[in-house]
């Protein structure tokens, strides 16, 4: 509670001011003592009368002045510990303070204001602000990290050397997070009065909290200005091809952004894989653009690789460089399940290039447990399919497997109409036994895409006698591959899941069909439906936003052992959920630094590679300024604009506690006693 002094002059502590009855003091002590009266002797006393009233005046005022001088310092200290001070445009809260400080660590407070990083002037205005609040107060320090040591309140003491041990970090946070954040500690029901501040840049991307309208604390934005707005990240990578296949020339697919106002010239842009580095060509960008380039890389091994993409940009550095790794397969495993007896065309067409291997099954001999195994199953000539299998393909396919589908002769329609309906693809309707050519080649399409130099005219496409009349069915996912002339399928591909489902109208056999007579055709559609995905292969991960990874299963039943993740310079035991042949990880906040993690059950046994990179989000150096932030914020808001050079101990000082008086007080008191003593020594009576 406060009380008015004067118009304007308010009291901290106003019980203090019951001391000034102790005034009465001194006043009581000065009358009694100076009404005694003195006997003095004199031999002489001619001049005795005019001497006594001469004296008697001089000390009297001597004696007043002295009373006078000691009532206002003892006044002046009574003001003092009341601590009088003239309020601003706050109101002065008195107890207790809970204080809650978020200093942005974001990567785009690397960025330079004036001589100093951003980062390094936030921990400055965090110190000066703790240093204006008392002893007595509890202070929160959050930063980006959500460290949980950061989720309680700490001394004054403590909460300086929490400020000095900040540091950049990869982690961005939304400002309506890190106010819930601070909500979480700061509702404890002993706090008496709740204090938030956020230093940060305030990027645009984060700064969602214009609705803000909590009552119950006071939120202060320190807003701090950057002196350069100019950055060119490496936005991100990917193969052309969903499969890489060594020996053959695969298209680097590369993304760069300038996110700046001002077109960026002559970037030296370069490759780094498999330990060498190959220079990939400058260039130039025009402002708040992207372009997008293609590098050929040709692999000479199979296995796993690692790569990654830099440029040369100042002074915000983190997203110069996109690391990226990738597997290339020993061998594209295929299971061709047949009716009676192997197809010759089909095992020729894989045997004849030793990246690919065929297995042939009878549909009555089949090990389920396998079908993960193979990138791609071929159905050749099955009169039905079980129940059992159909569901087995299902799930195979569903998990990012291939299937190519050639119905038998005399092929069961009911049992194929159940097994196709689960992917909700066309179904056979009846055998036709007439000849048709086909008309038309999806070139678009990735199985057919870049196969021919030319698109000639004079193409020899397939031609059947005998083919099965399909369903239209709406709601079915078909992408035509091969069309017929009059605009019926022949071949299509229905995209199921992380796999693929692609069937053909027309048996295989080459008395129905001359395709595994037409190499143009039938070997790059082979090759490429077996190394095709649904899903390309992931080549890079984003730290803070993909908590999980994927990997194949290696561990053997009944084996304890767990994987581990390793880094540069850090080794940790990710969450582990298997799910069929896969193996879900979960890396949260673990994942510290962009690099290389290799994933292994045992030391020295790489099962998998992962690329991690930091999060582009804050690359685009984009900041609301402090005119437009005051504008954008709530009503419950405070935006503290104050110049580079301001000294924010004292502001938030003046803030808290008004202009302060309580030194001119003490000071006052000073002076009063030292006249006093210079009375009772210089002025003789």
């Amino acid at each position: 509670m406060t009380s008015d002094f004067s118009k304007n002059m308010q009291f901290l502590y106003p019980t203090f001011l019951w001391a000034l009855l102790a005034l009465a003091i001194p006043i009581i002590i000065h009358l009694f003592y100076f009404r005694r009266f003195k006997k003095v002797y004199f031999t002489n006393v001619k001049f005795l009368k005019e001497v006594k009233e001469e004296t008697s005046a001089r000390s009297r005022l001597k004696n007043l002045l002295t009373l006078l001088m000691r009532l206002l310092a003892m006044a002046a200290l009574v003001f003092a510990f009341a601590q009088p001070f003239i309020p601003v445009d706050t109101e002065v809260k008195q107890g207790q303070k809970s204080v809650s400080l978020f200093v942005d660590n974001s990567f785009s407070m690397n960025a330079l204001s004036e001589d100093v990083p951003l980062i390094e002037k936030g921990k400055q205005r965090a110190r000066e602000i703790i240093s204006a609040h008392s002893d007595e107060d509890q202070f929160q320090i959050l930063t980006n990290d959500f460290e949980g040591r950061h989720q309680r309140m700490v001394s004054k003491e403590d909460a300086m050397a929490l400020v000095d041990e900040i540091k950049t970090s990869p982690s961005v946070r939304l400002l309506s997070n890190v106010v819930a954040r601070q909500k979480q500690v700061l509702n404890a029901p002993d706090a008496d009065n709740n204090i938030q501040y956020l230093i940060s840049d305030f990027q645009k991307n984060i700064t969602d909290i214009q609705n803000y309208a909590d009552t119950l604390g006071e939120v202060n934005f320190v807003p701090l200005q950057s002196v350069q707005e100019k950055n060119v990240s490496v936005d991100s990578c990917w193969f052309d091809a969903p499969v890489q296949m060594v020996n053959q020339t695969n298209k680097l697919v590369i993304r760069v952004r300038n996110h700046s106002d001002e077109a960026a010239e002559n970037l030296r842009l370069s490759l780094q894989y498999d330990g060498q580095e190959k220079p990939v060509g400058t260039l130039s960008i025009p402002a708040n653009a992207s372009i997008v380039d293609t590098v050929n890389l040709t692999i000479q091994r199979t296995g796993w690789h690692e790569a990654k993409l830099a440029i040369t940009d100042y002074p915000v550095q983190f997203d110069d460089h996109y690391f990226f790794s990738f597997n290339v397969a020993e061998v594209i495993k295929v299971l061709s399940i047949n009716e009676v007896q192997q197809n010759k065309y089909l095992n020729a067409a894989f045997t004849g290039v030793p990246y690919f291997k065929i297995d042939n099954k009878s549909s009555q001999s089949l090990d389920y447990s396998q079908f993960s195994g193979y990138q791609m199953i071929v159905l050749n000539g099955l009169t039905s399919i079980s129940s059992g299998l159909a569901f087995e393909l299902n799930q195979y396919t569903k998990n990012g497997g291939n299937l190519l589908v050639f119905p038998g002769r005399r092929a069961n329609i009911e049992t194929y109409k159940g097994f196709l309906s689960a992917f909700q693809a066309n179904q056979l309707v009846a055998l036709e036994e007439q000849e048709k050519e086909v008309g038309r080649v999806n070139y678009e399409e990735f199985i057919f895409k870049d196969v021919f130099e030319n698109r000639q005219s004079n193409l020899k496409l397939p031609v059947t006698q005998v083919n099965y009349k399909l369903t239209t069915l709406g709601r079915s996912k078909e992408e035509k591959l091969l069309t017929y002339r009059d605009g019926s399928s022949f071949l299509s591909k229905y995209r199921f899941d992380k796999g693929n489902l692609y069937l053909c109208a027309s048996p295989l056999e080459a008395d129905y069909s001359n395709l595994v007579k037409n190499g143009e055709i039938f070997i790059p559609m082979l090759y490429k439906m077996a190394i095709s995905t649904a899903k390309s292969q992931r080549i890079a991960y984003t730290i803070g936003k993909d908590d999980f990874v994927e990997a194949e299963n290696q561990q053997l039943t009944g084996n304890e052992t767990v994987y581990k993740l390793k880094g540069a310079g850090e080794e940790f035991i990710p969450e582990q959920t298997k799910i069929g042949s896969k193996i879900i990880l979960g890396v949260y906040d673990q994942v510290k630094t962009s690099g290389y993690y290799n994933l292994f059950l045992e030391e020295g046994t790489t099962k998998a590679k992962y690329a991690f990179n930091y999060d582009r989000k804050e690359s685009k150096l984009d900041y609301w300024s402090e005119a437009d932030l005051i504008e954008q914020v709530g009503p419950n808001i405070t935006v503290l604009t104050a110049s580079a050079d301001t000294d924010y101990e004292q502001l938030i000082g003046e803030r808290n506690q008004g202009i302060p008086l309580w030194r001119w007080a003490v000071i006052a008191a000073l002076v009063f006693l030292g006249i006093e003593s210079l009375l009772l020594r210089f002025w003789k009576v």
